[in-house]
């Protein structure tokens, strides 16, 4: 589910939980720590792509996504593309909030009208550059890039398209290589896969890797369709008709044993025939995110436009209920964002 532009969301307000995002529920332990590529050594990040696509500013909107699921994120996810320089003096201060620091997952798209192999062979590098300087100067923090998420529906395998999945590797190598050597020590890399089962039987999927040197996390963007019933049939999506999948997690585990996988979008639609679906599915997440060990962190895409449906975590009180309790359990808990 592709997004290529920053969009927020409606302010709200709510007395309980602005107590509750103010107060957290649960006191992280002192013997947890993090890497040095923002890998909690306890539990898994919490995070949230605040109210997407209704046109409030980023703050507003993460505030009253906090309020209303009556916690903090540790991970907020903005959007960029193009030309744009990231991040901006909103993200910086969410990020430096000396109460509550967060984590940027910042995704871009570095061109919209160039292809993979043209930006590969230096077609921007003087957007490339201009950013490294603006790092440099702005933001020595670390932060999570993703580059270009989910390139599996943009694959044109042609040739000479300059769109194959090849040409999406050389990309994604070029950029990061560029801005490591313009200075950019601090961006922690992710590879964001769409998490479906059509995609991955592609024959030139594997090829979209860029390489271990270049990718510190690997990440799905799975979201509760009709095939999904519950968290493990969400991160292990399978189809009958591609029936050699064994679902994206496990193929991560398979693929990638010694990299945290991060699910950097999922969200659950309304369902007409099944209102109580998002309490359930939320109930399931919390019951079963430990068996699934490697993931380290979990970012909600909540929005009442998603492309397929509304993924508001509190248009049902119940569902509300149960994405707070998540919000709240001691798997996201355990593990403080580093101070700035």
């Amino acid at each position: 589910m592709a997004v290529l532009a920053a969009c927020s969301g409606a302010e709200g307000s709510n007395t309980v939980k602005d107590v509750a995002r103010s107060t957290p529920a649960v006191a992280s332990s002192p013997a947890c720590t993090v890497t040095s590529r923002l890998i909690p050594s306890c539990g898994a990040w919490w995070g949230i792509a605040p109210e997407i696509f209704t046109g409030a500013r980023l703050e507003q909107a993460l505030l009253s996504a906090e309020s209303r699921m009556g916690a903090t994120a540790d991970v907020v996810h903005v959007y960029h593309r193009g030309k744009e320089l990231f991040p901006t003096e909103q993200e910086i201060r969410l990020a430096r909030d000396p109460a509550r620091p967060r984590l940027l997952l910042i995704n871009w798209k570095p061109s919209l009208g160039q292809t993979w192999a043209e930006i590969a062979e230096g077609a921007i590098d003087d957007r490339i550059d201009r950013l490294a300087h603006h790092l440099r100067r702005t933001f020595p923090e670390q932060f999570f890039l993703t580059i270009h998420h989910e390139p599996e529906n943009d694959v044109d395998a042609g040739a000479g398209s300059g769109m194959r999945a090849t040409d999406y590797a050389a990309m994604f190598r070029h950029v990061v290589l560029r801005l490591r050597e313009r200075g950019v020590k601090n961006a922690v890399t992710v590879m964001t896969y769409m998490g479906a089962p059509n995609w991955a039987a592609k024959p030139w999927f594997e090829e979209l890797y860029p390489g271990d040197d270049v990718v510190d996390w690997v990440a799905m963007d799975p979201y509760a369709d009709g095939r999904v019933h519950d968290f493990g049939t969400l991160v292990n999506k399978t189809r009958e008709d591609f029936d050699e999948w064994p679902g994206f997690y496990r193929w991560m585990q398979w693929r990638f044993p010694g990299k945290p996988v991060m699910v950097a979008e999922w969200g659950v639609f309304e369902r007409a025939d099944d209102p109580a679906f998002k309490r359930a599915f939320f109930e399931s997440v919390r019951s079963q995110i430990r068996r699934y060990p490697q993931i380290k962190a979990l970012v909600y895409f909540d929005s009442p436009q998603a492309p397929r449906g509304d993924t508001r975590f509190d248009t049902e009180d119940t569902a509300d209920r149960a994405f707070t309790e998540l919000a709240r359990d001691q798997h996201f808990r355990a593990t403080r964002v580093p101070r700035p």
